[in-house]
């Protein structure tokens, strides 16, 4: 389609679905908590239930109804409530720019549309995301070319993403585009690559129907279609899953990358360092293997090479786990014979290359400052990043997402590693707004047993204290330096006062760079 006419269709579809009201809250005032949770779980039926039960109810609320009906529970709809719910738009016009079809005096949906909210450190946006229809609309497994819509993985690396300003920003694998939405938000300049041309195509489709300029969409495998390039920061949330490269194994484009076990993600780690500015900066999704004896999180921390790095490790799963959860994630029905042969197929191929448990986590690279240009992100100082961590189960809370963390405790990390031990003792140092304490004591006892400091933001850290541990940040207030209040520690405490902040020390720049104790900077001695 010529992309002016598209570009105008879309701005009447964007008319309409403004004027319609369709966004997230309305939706779920619509059908309810219940029904909207049980569509998260890919049930449609109690959703689709309150929509007949309350049909003549409609009124002022019929456009929206329509909408959703058409488009998120993917049921065909009356030609005459499309008609006005798209009054601007047209039926013509959504069939012409592919969303719809028209048979039988009844409209279905040709993609799925759908709101999408958050909130990020620059407040809070609206947006609508199209995608290809899902296997609860299609009735069936997903083809292997389908363009997925925003999911969990989306919206993880996007609360990832470090939120301060940068030149430019490549997308690797770009899918809708929703990470590259994301990232104009703080860049001048986005290029989204990814090896699908139809992906690149709802792309520009998603960028157009919400207005957001300032990104270049290219086609191409992993990072030649930016060959000679570099950029500030790489956001990628590329095809991670371990897939058995076996004949008749289904292979999706949006979450296979057609290499052997975790060897994708390793391209991806190991090629970020000549696409990327001094001190720019690397975030992606990733998957990697556990064979025999060796620590998967650890071999694919040495992939960094070079890079200051920053892994860590969500979740664990063995591998008949692991094959469940993506055999389903394709649409593949469990008790059905294909699912039982796909699942050998998973088996065999984990068994062949000794593999019995796959990592799940978050990746940051960085380049060192190493030609002294300018970048949007902190640089790195004489100590080299190279944090390697497991936070299984839950986190803190983090409203707009782990980037405003992430970014903070980079600058930390940076401020540290320019400060040796004299500096150290001359900081002020005030505890975080987020940081509790619980004391934990044997009946009866006068002293406690355990004493955890214990983060609401950022990773929900809870760091056994000890005493004097705790006593330094129960003093911490931004108005000693950090020696003199050893000292005093030490004093009370009746200790070598040396000795003391021999152990404080490290202890100290641990709480500093995961955010429960904050330098205040301008008084550095």
């Amino acid at each position: 389609m010529d992309p002016a006419r598209s570009t105008e269709l879309l701005a009447r579809l964007a008319d309409d679905l403004r004027r319609a009201g369709y966004t997230v809250d309305a939706l779920e005032r619509l059908w309810g908590a219940e029904a909207a949770e049980a569509l998260h779980r890919g049930e449609r039926v109690p959703a689709r239930r309150v929509l007949d039960a309350r049909r003549g109810e409609h009124g002022a609320s019929a456009p929206l109804a329509a909408l959703a009906e058409l488009f998120v529970l993917g049921l065909p709809v009356p030609v005459a409530e499309v008609a006005e719910a798209l009054s601007t738009l047209g039926v013509d016009g959504a069939a012409e720019l592919g969303l719809v079809r028209e048979s039988g005096g009844r409209v279905s949906a040709a993609l799925d549309l759908r709101p999408y909210a958050f909130v990020d450190e620059r407040g809070a946006v609206e947006w609508w995301i199209l995608s290809d229809l899902g296997e609860l609309a299609l009735g069936h497994a997903l083809g292997e070319h389908h363009v997925l819509g925003v999911g969990g993985a989306s919206t993880t690396l996007s609360g990832l993403m470090l939120p301060t300003p940068a030149r430019r920003v490549l997308d690797l694998g770009t899918g809708c585009g929703i990470q590259a939405m994301h990232a104009s938000r703080f860049a001048d300049e986005v290029v989204a690559t990814d090896i699908s041309e139809r992906a690149l195509v709802l792309a520009g489709l998603n960028l157009r129907l919400n207005g957001i300029e300032g990104v270049e969409l290219r086609l191409g495998s992993l990072f030649d279609p930016v060959a000679g390039e570099r950029f500030d920061r790489i956001v990628s949330n590329p095809p991670f899953v371990i897939t058995p490269r076996t004949e008749g194994v289904p292979e999706y484009d949006y979450r296979d990358g057609g290499m052997v076990g975790d060897a994708l993600v390793e391209a991806v780690v190991r090629g970020a360092a000549e696409h990327l500015e001094p001190g720019g900066v690397a975030q992606l999704l990733a998957n990697w293997e556990y064979r025999g004896d060796a620590d998967g999180l650890e071999r694919a921390a040495a992939w960094a090479d070079g890079l200051d790095h920053w892994f860590v490790e969500r979740e664990v799963q063995a591998v008949a786990e692991y094959a469940e959860t993506w055999i389903r994630d394709g649409g593949t029905r469990q008790g059905t014979p294909e699912f039982d042969r796909l699942y050998d197929a998973w088996l065999d191929d984990f068994e062949a290359r000794g593999v019995d448990h796959v990592g799940f986590g978050y990746v940051l690279l960085r380049r060192s400052d190493d030609g002294g240009a300018s970048s949007a992100t902190p640089t790195s100082g004489s100590t080299p990043l190279a944090r390697v961590e497991r936070r299984h189960g839950a986190i803190g809370s983090n409203p707009a997402g782990l980037g405003g963390h992430l970014a903070r405790s980079l600058a930390a990390h940076d401020l540290l590693a320019h400060l040796d031990e004299g500096a150290l003792r001359a900081l002020m140092l005030t505890v975080a707004a987020d940081v509790t304490e619980e004391r934990h004591h044997w009946p009866g006892a006068e002293q406690p047993t355990v004493i955890l400091l214990r983060q609401g933001g950022g990773f929900g850290r809870a760091v056994d204290a000890g005493t004097a541990l705790a006593a330094f940040v129960g003093a911490a207030d931004g108005e000693l330096p950090a020696g003199v209040i050893s000292d005093a520690i030490a004093h009370l405490l009746e200790v070598d006062p040396a000795e003391l902040w021999a152990e404080l020390a490290p202890q100290l720049r641990e709480l500093v760079v995961g955010g429960l104790l904050v330098p205040v900077v301008d008084e550095v001695a």
